[in-house]
């Protein structure tokens, strides 16, 4: 204890007297006296020691900065590996690009697809002497100095260099209070120098030009070209040029869009200096200045462009994919910053001819429902329809989790608001209230379509509504009641039993007590006969249907539409051979491809291949299966096919022969569910299968009419203008008279058959078959009486004309002798 007080006794006693030696020496230098006894050569020393301690200290600012004491400092290969983040882009099978998923809207291009105007504006503009320096320009900071802060001119240029800026905007600036300034700027200049010796000077200017924000969320040359004047970055005009570079000084500022005025003024001081440098002539330079600043706006939207439903779907699911599969640094990959390329299986020609056909019909079957409901509303008389289209809304769900309550939300939904309204017209600026906004929406009817290729199960096309920014919800994937569209599937059941298509089938009504004694109705309320398979088929024949299906088993036919692809639960009642359950678009094109495939089960493709941004391969469909399964034998679906071909020729999808004159071989089938709610087709051709439903959000939303609200009357349409147009196309014509093989000899006799057998005619009972009897053989007797005596007056005259005429011939022979 008492060593431990002895040191420490020493130590202030030491320290003591070094305070005391400092203040004797430092004391003195606050004095006046002290300053002005100093001398010349005191001076001198005082400015020399200033001069290393101003050096020392900027030395260990700098070494503190190099080394990162103030924030990470990449490495020569860290730069040299820079990446900016990357939109994932979405392209079709033939190369098309219709979609990105972004954060930031950037595509990267090369440096020989930048158009020289930019590279010459960028330079002019930003760093006239970039070719000079080694990215640091000490002559332009000492420039900035003077002009720019002193004498306050605009085209004195910026101090930092293009290098400086791709650092500023690799690495963004951090914020160290009074020393955020000096610690950025020296930052910028080591890692711009450091940049400098890993790239060249065309390197610098590609990577700048594709990391540089151009407003708002738009990144790189690419997409401001691609944004505001339609164009890539290699067609860019002068003028489109000076305007981009333009933008760098201030992106809000300058947009060309919300302020024309003031980007042309920018845009004509860029001119202005691009003639500084020689890049243009004088005269050039009066030309462009003249000319009117034009855009060619094209905003990006995931509602707009080709197959945005298709695109929200793929989104959904690649974003739980991407997070399952790691890069090469162990991460998982990011869809919106890691630049994937994702090639889908979609065609952009057969997408366009889809969505093109879709809209065509429901706008014209929107002005007949319109008409059809007149001035009531669709749902009058079920107010519980509105009352549920409010509660499914986003706006009700939000104001629900909010904890608000139902009077705070009626008041909020009839308080009328500005927005954006669909019309088939177009899109209109309207004043109302939320739920007169839903009272709008509720009257449209809605639909989609898919197209796939049978063999390979790959979508080519895919159109899940009439609008995407109004109507989210995807027609493609949503369940609907599938009605006669399933009788296909119960009848490949009952081949699939053995059950021959010769087989007569009675077309009486029924009614079933063990199912609450229902009892199926055909639509046009016809009964009596027997049909057989195709001829059933043909006419849609729902009483045929169910007894088809009792024949081949219930839980037959359900485990046949579970092999197909039906995944809804499917009840084992006779009502499902009218196609009571519910399916999806997708489920029901899959199914009737392994009919036109002979057999096969189907998986739908929509992705051929991920490739991340080095072109490696994530994923890779491009080669179909080889070892399907075999879901129903080949010689169920020969039959099949020309039981569904009849419809065409004969039944409910004759109109695709008569109105709209398609010459390739067709084999599909109508569907039309409980009150009309839904209209389906589903069809195939030797070269695509493809579907389309009609039908209102809420399904008691329709028409009151058969003919109108039938499959054949809103949903055929659609099926066969997307062919019409389809075979227009070069590369599609030999779709417009492709032919089935035909069906092979020894099934042919399977079909040779009436389709209808008429009822056998009722005998009458005996008693009145007794009288029927006895006036039979009395008007039997009558006949041959007055038929025996109309006899022997013609004999008698046949005589005597036979005698007058012998006589003749004697009279003359006299004469001549």
């Amino acid at each position: 204890m008492s060593l431990s007080k002895s040191i420490s006794e020493k130590l202030f006693a030491w320290l003591s007297a070094q305070g005391q030696k400092f203040r004797f020496w430092i004391a003195p230098k606050f004095t006046f006296n002290y300053w002005r006894n100093l001398g010349v050569r005191g001076w001198a020393r005082v400015f020399l020691k200033g001069i290393m301690a101003l050096v020392l200290f900027f030395f260990i600012f700098y070494l503190m900065v190099y080394i990162g004491f103030f924030g990470n400092m990449p490495s020569q290969r860290k730069l040299k590996a820079v990446q900016n983040n990357m939109p994932s882009e979405v392209y079709t099978a033939d190369g098309v690009l219709i979609g990105r998923f972004f954060i930031q809207d950037r595509t990267n291009v090369k440096y020989d697809k930048i158009a020289e105007p930019a590279i010459h504006a960028l330079i002019a503009t930003e760093d006239a002497r970039f070719y000079e320096h080694g990215g640091v320009d000490y002559r332009s900071l000492a420039r900035v100095l003077i002009k720019t802060l002193l004498l306050q001119k605009e085209t004195s240029g910026g101090g930092s260099t293009i290098s400086q800026q791709i650092i500023k905007n690799l690495f963004p600036r951090k914020s160290l209070g009074v020393l955020s300034m000096p610690v950025n700027k020296l930052r910028e200049a080591i890692l711009a120098k450091r940049l400098e010796q890993v790239y060249n000077k065309q390197e610098i200017l590609e990577l700048y030009l594709n990391t540089v924000p151009m407003g708002g969320n738009i990144y790189g040359i690419e997409s401001a070209a691609r944004r505001f004047f339609s164009t890539s970055a290699d067609s860019l005009k002068t003028e489109e040029a000076a305007v981009l570079i333009g933008l760098l000084k201030g992106t809000t500022y300058y947009h060309p869009r919300l302020h024309p005025e003031r980007s042309k003024i920018r845009r004509n001081v860029v001119l202005a200096q691009m003639e500084k440098y020689g890049f243009l002539t004088a005269a050039q330079t009066d030309s462009l200045q003249a000319l009117p600043l034009k855009l060619r706006y094209n905003p990006y939207s995931h509602n707009t462009g080709l197959a945005t439903y298709f695109r929200e779907h793929l989104r959904e699911e690649l974003s739980q994919w991407v997070s399952q599969v790691d890069k090469p640094n162990g991460e998982p990959y990011n869809l919106y910053t890691d630049g994937l390329k994702i090639t889908t299986t979609l065609d952009s020609r057969a997408q366009r001819h889809a969505e093109a056909s879709l809209k065509k019909r429901m706008y014209s079957l929107q002005i007949d429902f319109d008409k059809h409901w007149g001035k009531r509303a669709p749902w009058s008389g079920q107010p519980e329809i509105l009352t549920a289209a409010k509660q499914r809304s986003l706006r009700y769900k939000r104001l629900k989790e909010a904890g608000a309550s139902e009077e705070e939300i009626n008041e909020i939904f009839n308080t009328p608001v500005k927005m954006n309204v669909f019309r088939w017209s177009g899109t209109t600026s309207r004043t109302l209230s939320p739920l007169d906004s839903i009272r709008h929406y509720l009257r449209y009817l809605n639909a989609g379509f898919l197209a796939m290729e049978p063999e390979t199960g790959y979508i080519r096309a895919w159109v899940g509504g009439i609008n995407h920014s109004f109507f989210k919800y995807d027609h493609v994937r949503a369940k609907r009641q599938i009605g006669s569209t399933f009788k296909p599937i119960v009848y490949a059941a009952a081949l699939e039993k053995g059950i021959a298509p010769c087989s007569y089938f009675s077309n009486d009504r029924r009614t079933f007590p063990d199912y609450e004694n229902w009892s199926p109705r055909n639509a046009d309320n016809q009964y009596g006969g027997a049909y057989s398979m195709q001829g059933a088929l043909t006419q849609s024949v729902n009483t045929v249907a169910v007894n088809v299906a009792l024949q081949a088993g219930l839980p037959s036919v359900i485990n046949t539409a579970k092999s197909l692809g039906i995944t809804d639960q499917i009840p084992e009642t006779p009502a499902i051979a009218l196609g009571t359950m519910d399916a999806n678009l997708l489920e029901m094109v899959t199914a009737y491809a392994t009919l036109a495939n002979g057999g096969y089960e189907v998986e739908p493709r929509y992705i051929l291949k991920i490739e991340d941004r080095q072109n490696r391969v994530l994923l890779d469909y491009t080669t179909p299966e080889e070892n399907r399964r075999k879901i129903l034998s080949s010689q169920t679906t020969a039959l099949l096919r020309p039981m569904l071909e009849s419809v065409i020729s004969q039944g409910t999808g004759r109109r695709l022969r008569s109105t709209y004159n398609l010459k390739m071989d067709i084999a599909g089938k109508t569907g039309t569910t409980q009150s009309h709610a839904d209209g389906w087709f589903v069809g195939f051709t030797p070269d695509l299968v493809a579907g389309a439903w009609v039908g209102g959000e809420d399904r008691r939303i329709r028409f009151r009419d058969l003919k109108l609200g039938e499959g054949a009357n809103t949903a055929l349409p659609i099926w066969a203008g997307f062919f019409q147009r389809l075979t227009k196309e070069r590369e599609f014509r030999g779709y417009a008279t492709s032919k089935f093989p035909a069906i092979p000899e020894a099934l042919r006799g399977y079909l040779n058959c009436p389709p209808y057998q008429p009822p056998a005619p009722v005998a009458p009972p005996e008693e009145e078959r007794g009288i029927d009897k006895f006036l039979e053989k009395a008007e039997r007797k009558l006949k041959d009486f007055f038929k025996g005596k109309k006899k022997k007056k013609k004999e008698k005259d046949w005589q005597e004309e036979l005698e007058e005429e012998i006589e003749r011939k004697q009279r003359g022979r006299g004469r001549g002798n």
